[in-house]
């Protein structure tokens, strides 16, 4: 039985609430859980101390038994103290691509080519 560590959405529409289970990973998302050990309330401000509750004794405990944890709860443990989580690699997406920037660097050198002469 593969074991995760992942939230389960509850609350109303468009007012998440969190609840962070342990959970077999075939079982439904909103489904059939292990153990509940915390909570996450996204609709609180980043700075609040109640916006994540986590059981850390009991997060220990089921990561000690091999239960693998989401990114997101990876976060959490993160924070927590409890596993280190490697920092993702981001693409810098408004970097232009290589075509764009060999016609930029021809552009830029055919300007100064030009300048140049002028001079």
């Amino acid at each position: 039985m593969s074991l995760k560590i992942r939230l389960t959405r509850g609350g109303a529409k468009k007012r998440p609430y969190y609840r962070i289970v342990v959970a077999d990973s075939r079982s439904p998302r909103d489904g059939r859980f292990i153990e509940k050990i915390g909570t996450y309330d996204p609709m609180k401000p980043k700075g609040d101390e109640s916006r994540v509750t986590l059981d850390v004794e009991k997060a220990k405990d089921w990561l000690a038994k091999g239960a693998q944890p989401t990114d997101r709860v990876l976060r959490f443990l993160d924070n927590a103290g409890l596993l280190k989580r490697s920092p993702r690699n981001n693409p810098q997406k408004a970097v232009p691509g290589k075509k764009s920037q060999e016609r930029a660097d021809a552009k830029a050198a055919a300007a100064g080519s030009a300048g140049g002469e002028a001079a």
